[in-house]
């Protein structure tokens, strides 16, 4: 059964058309009509994206790499459309759709009473095409149209409230940090290009080993540098960018600025997961270089422990959940750097469900209080939003990585991973694996502090409100912490009628993509753990092919995953249990009962932990200072350059030489006019003057 390119390109076009109609035909077709062209757009995306990986995994059918359309020529080089769908692209499919269908749904809920409401579906339906063109794509090209696409459309979502400030600063940041990345990113493929003639994914996976090994280029003085490392950088470079990785990870937690469904969609399925994607999809080039492994290796280690730190600090719940995101972005890049392929875009998979179920839990409770977002303004809400709260405590114990919830066989296999990588790996190795160790801790401590603040003790609310109505009274509805679920598109937020607010469910539309996304928050580990990352069926025996062979190649050297299914895997339940057993899940219950001490049974003791290290916490709300470095160090400097190299402009090339120049010869004209009076007795008394002074030199020459 062959793969249709029929299918395919309902697949990529389906999301497009919804957007086109939402973008350019909203007013004729009315909010129902962009909701209903922009869901079903998606629903036939994701339909036919299970379809194919029905396909290819029930049925054998053969990968699909073929191009549809000659875009344009240039020489010898041709720039195709094309799609490269295998195991890994349909798993990406399938997870795209499957989670921006569900916020597509959502937002009918959430963006129910904004005036925007068709320009963000349209908005979200292209974030989903340009996502598809990115994973389908089977070449470099059409990687970066898709890479460079999902940007800007990220850009438009973030700063979807252009009127307010904070969120105009949010889409900015994201756009200009991702440019840096870009740039390495564009590098990369310039020099695949120029190695290899090609940019198409099969030319250059399959004559990586030929074109690369032992090449060197020198790029700073005689410094040789291998050509694969340069290369694997650089693209790495770009996956810092749009996975925000340190230090190019200071976009990521602004990006909570836009409407709490794009910042699911960002967090979970699409932006963040596309530099996951690329470097698993390189992994025949990466594979060629060490150097860029242990790069790529550090980077995720800082970014999965220093970043979760922040999360521990944070107030607003959506931030929580976004520096969640940025941890949990790091441990994947761990096992892209121990050449664990196979668990990074595993651990995209299960991450992409659960941390979409707290993002929009998140919104529910944000829904549920009237706009606010600052977790100590709120407190007992389980009994006022059961769905809301049953959803967050699964969301939860999955990202904790619980035994036998899905983010366990994704998690603990990272874990283990860098533990068997680290004996070979040197002094990067230890660290990468201490990182993830301990980051397990941190991320207990903050997620349960999430749930403990928001749901359990003092109903902190009824205190707050009254202050916090009157201080939104005086700021005319701009107060920083609100998200305005209703704003107007300049600035204005409709925050209802003055009084007491009960917290209240949210509506159906809402709490029902709450529930599909608990049930593979739960469920889907425990089924697909052993054909994605260790070659066996769901229960543990062999099966044959590994679900991602022929996608992901691994050099047999670097292949931990085939040690871990040796020592390690022996089913889904046995390697639950095991994970009773590990330091990583007793480091994970002593978060829990730190944050079970410091916010349920001694909430006091919170307040003087805080005040004992407030010097350290100082740190940790200034995020360790990256902020302050990228706006007042380079965006500052760069600032500063400008006004210097205006002052040099206006001083010395305008002052000096241009006005100097012009003030010179307006003085030597004035002298010269001055001497042309019209008067003949004058020009006389010159032409007397000069020659005696002639005679006078002639006189002393010739004595």
């Amino acid at each position: 059964m062959a793969i249709s390119t029929t299918h395919l390109l309902i697949i990529v076009l389906a999301p497009l058309l919804g957007a086109i109609l939402a973008g350019f035909f909203g007013r004729q077709i009315g909010r129902a009509g962009a909701h209903a062209a922009t869901i079903l757009g998606v629903a036939v995306s994701c339909a036919l994206s299970g379809y194919v990986l029905w396909q290819l995994v029930a049925q054998g059918a053969a990968p699909y790499n073929a191009n549809v359309y000659t875009f344009f020529e240039v020489g010898n080089y041709a720039a195709h459309v094309g799609f490269l769908v295998d195991n890994l692209t349909a798993m990406m499919m399938v997870v795209v759709t499957f989670v921006s269908l569900l916020v597509h749904v959502y937002t009918i809920g959430y963006m129910a009473e904004d005036p925007g409401y068709q320009r963000f579906f349209s908005y979200i339906s292209l974030f989903t095409f340009s996502m598809l063109m990115l994973v389908m794509s089977n070449n470099f090209l059409q990687l970066f149209f898709g890479w460079e696409a999902v940007g800007l459309v990220s850009y438009l979502l973030i700063g979807f409230w252009f009127k307010r400030p904070t969120a105009v600063f949010a889409n900015l940041k994201a756009f200009l940090v991702n440019r840096v990345g870009d740039f390495g990113f564009l590098l990369g493929i310039a020099a695949v290009m120029w190695y290899f003639g090609s940019l198409d994914y099969a030319t250059v996976f399959g004559r990586a080993g030929e074109v690369l090994d032992g090449r060197t280029i020198q790029i700073v003085g005689s410094t040789e540098w291998s050509v694969a490392t340069v290369i694997c950088i650089c693209l790495f470079i770009g996956a810092m960018g749009k996975s925000a990785q340190v230090p190019l990870h200071v976009w990521l937690p602004d990006s909570m600025e836009g409407p709490t469904p794009i910042s699911a969609l960002i967090h979970a399925a699409t932006m963040v997961t596309a530099g996951i994607f690329m470097v698993a999809r390189m992994s025949p080039v990466f594979e060629l270089s060490m150097t860029a492994l242990d790069f790529v290796l550090f980077i995720g280690a800082t970014t999965a422990f220093f970043t979760g730190l922040i999360g521990m600090v944070q107030t607003d719940i959506k931030r929580v959940v976004a520096y969640s995101t940025l941890s949990q972005l790091g441990y994947m890049t761990v096992a892209l750097g121990v050449s664990a392929y196979s668990a990074a875009v595993y651990h995209l998979m299960t991450h992409a469900f659960f941390k979409a179920l707290l993002f929009l839990a998140a919104g529910s409770v944000i829904i549920g209080m009237h706009h606010e977002q600052d977790m100590r303004k709120m407190g007992g809400l389980r009994k006022y939003m059961p769905i809301t709260f049953w959803t967050t405590v699964i969301g939860t114990l999955a990202l904790v990585a619980t035994p036998f919830f899905s983010g366990y066989y994704s998690k603990d296999t990272i874990i283990e991973a860098a533990r068997h990588a680290a004996d070979g790996r040197g002094w990067v190795g230890t660290y990468g694996f201490w990182a993830v160790l301990l980051g397990a801790f941190v991320t207990s401590f903050y997620s349960f502090r999430l749930l403990y603040l928001t749901y359990f003790g003092e109903e902190r609310f009824r205190h707050a409100h009254a202050s916090s109505e009157h201080a939104t009274h005086d700021a005319h509805g701009q107060e920083t912490h609100h998200e305005p679920l209703h704003d107007d598109g300049h600035g204005h937020h409709d925050h209802g009628h003055h009084g007491v607010h009960e917290p209240h469910e949210s509506p159906w539309v809402v709490t029902l993509p709450l529930v599909l996304l608990a049930i593979p928050s739960i469920l889907i580990g425990f089924f697909t753990a052993g054909p994605m990352l260790f070659g066996t069926d769901w229960s543990g025996h062999e099966q044959g092919t590994p679900f991602f062979a022929g996608a992901i190649e691994v050099l047999a050297a670097h292949d931990v995953m085939a040690q871990l299914k040796d020592t390690l895997w022996h089913g889904p339940v046995a390697f639950a249990l095991h994970g009773f057993l590990t330091p990583a899940f007793w480091l994970t219950f002593a978060g829990f009962l730190l944050a079970t001490l410091m916010y349920v049974w001694r909430p006091g003791l919170a307040l003087k932990v805080a005040h004992a290290l407030r010097g350290p916490i100082r740190v940790l709300e200034n995020k360790y200072g990256f902020d302050d470095l990228w706006i007042k160090g380079f965006a500052g400097g760069g600032l500063l350059l400008g006004r210097g190299s205006r002052e040099v402009d206006g001083k010395l090339i305008d002052g000096v030489l241009v006005n100097g120049a012009a003030r010179v010869v307006d003085f030597s004209a004035g002298l010269i006019r001055r001497m042309q009076t019209g008067y003949l007795y004058h020009y006389a008394f010159a032409m007397i003057v000069g020659l005696i002074v002639l005679l006078a030199v002639l006189i002393r020459h010739w004595t």
